[in-house]
């Protein structure tokens, strides 16, 4: 090793983040001890490729479906980042990606240094708290996030209702160099015009009816820290210039006063509606849609998150449940798999909320599912159908009731009467007969035995 190689050595020891050294064929030349640590143990990497170690592929990552930042860099000659998918020895973890290549006199690159730094607010695995995926979609998203949090820029959470912007606002936040300082959520959707500046901005004492004395608004209460406007489409058209003011030269003022104060925060805001239509009716300012929008990030829904459902189950099972570990069983989850989930990851939570009071054991099965189903689908109905629909519905039941009764109120997918009659004409096996009505074999059988049909 030459002498400056093992100067670099020594200096890359003593980061506290890990960091390796490789040569052009992704061999590791180096590792400091946060990289052994967190990566390898007390075993041997010197020698080993950095795909082998962190991904524990057998060929380059751009060579198994991953973006590999190493050959990127050769490509534009510069620093490279990014998010990957690591095997650490405290298992899969998210880790962001710095690379720096390093240059000859004659400007060839004879190796690389890599950065990792953990993402501590998204995971794997199902956990009380944080973000939770590992699907394409959120993977993507994720990615945006973890490039957007350290910077300073506005950013625009869009999605659907449900899709978790709250708790992606809170990520943006915990990643950022703003950690330390507040976090201010503010509900736009539920200030009148009359309350928002004050809300808002605070006030002065006697500035109103009522206001006995001064208050701080939520801008201060936020100072060197984040604001995060929630729901933000739905501030009143009069209330957007103030806030256009303070986002231009972070200056407002309280109402009754005629003091400028000064506000340093940062501007995280969600909306589920279409900003641009509202912009282009005139019902939101666009000078202030483009002042929020510095940086836009759309949340998927859940149904591209397919591969997101189990993990995301088995977290909120956890958090609504602490102190009762229960579960789905294969059937339900594959249930769940078929839903629409128009309400996302929220609709996801109540649904599995219900389908818990409605169980008594520590395992969640479909005729729990299906009757949590069953009551939102109740509530839909127009009152005029409900005495003769009555006898039909399982959510009238008690879960001690007959088999044939239960099912013909809760069972979603496979009614009893459409069953009998396929069966009637059916020449085929038991598999075909399951993959053409959609579900499994196992739900099919189980549903015959309780009909008395096997």
């Amino acid at each position: 090793m030459s002498p400056d190689r093992a100067e670099l050595t020594s200096f890359l020891e003593g980061l506290p983040e890990p960091h390796i050294l490789c040569d052009p064929d992704y061999r590791i030349v180096a590792a400091n001890q946060a990289y052994r640590h967190l990566y390898g143990g007390e075993g041997e990497l010197t020698g080993r490729t950095c795909y082998e170690v962190s991904h524990h592929f057998d060929r380059p990552c751009d060579q198994a479906g991953e973006s590999c930042p190493m050959a990127r860099a050769r490509e534009s000659g510069q620093r490279e980042r990014i998010l990957h998918l690591h095997h650490t020895s405290c298992g899969q973890s998210y880790v962001n990606i710095e690379l720096t290549p390093l240059l000859n006199p004659r400007g060839e690159m004879t190796g690389y240094i890599e950065k990792m730094e953990t993402v501590q607010h998204a995971h794997l695995q199902p956990q009380a708290q944080g973000l939770i995926g590992r699907s394409p979609a959120f993977r993507q998203m994720l990615a945006l996030v973890m490039r957007i949090a350290p910077t300073d820029s506005a950013v625009m959470l869009l999605g659907e209702t449900g899709t978790g912007k709250d708790l992606v606002a809170q990520t943006l936040h915990a990643s950022s160099q703003r950690a330390a300082k507040p976090f201010v959520p503010v509900d736009c959707s539920s200030l009148t015009e009359t309350l928002f500046e004050s809300e808002l901005f605070g006030h002065e004492r006697g500035a109103f009816t009522d206001a006995h004395r001064a208050k701080a608004g939520l801008v201060e209460t936020a100072h060197e820290g984040t604001l995060f406007l929630d729901e933000v489409g739905d501030i009143p058209l009069t209330m957007q210039v103030k806030l256009l003011r303070l986002l231009e030269n972070g200056v407002y003022r309280r109402v009754g006063s005629t003091e400028q104060r000064q506000a340093d925060v940062r501007i995280i805001s969600a909306t589920h509606r279409d900003l641009p239509t509202m912009v282009r009716e005139g019902r939101f300012r666009e000078d202030l849609y483009h002042r929020l929008c510095t940086f836009p990030i759309r949340l998927p829904p859940l149904r591209a998150r397919a591969d997101d459902l189990p993990l995301l189950a088995d977290s909120l099972l956890s958090r609504l449940m602490p102190q009762r570990r229960i579960k789905l069983t294969s059937d339900a989850l594959e249930l769940l798999g078929h839903q629409p989930f128009h309400g996302n990851v929220r609709e996801l939570r109540n649904l599995l909320e219900r389908a818990i009071v409605l169980t008594d054991d520590t395992q969640i099965g479909v005729e729990a599912v299906e009757w949590a189903l069953q009551l939102d689908r109740d509530l839909l109905k127009d009152p005029q159908d409900g005495a003769k629909e009555s006898t039909l519905s399982g959510s009238h039941l008690p879960m001690g009731g007959t088999a044939e009764g239960t099912l013909r109120g809760s069972w979603q997918r496979l009614r009893v009467e459409q069953l009998r009659e396929r069966l009637q004409g059916w020449s085929g096996t038991r598999t075909e007969l399951a993959r053409e009505l959609g579900v499994s074999e196992r739900t099919l059988y189980r549903k015959l035995k309780a009909l008395g049909m096997v």
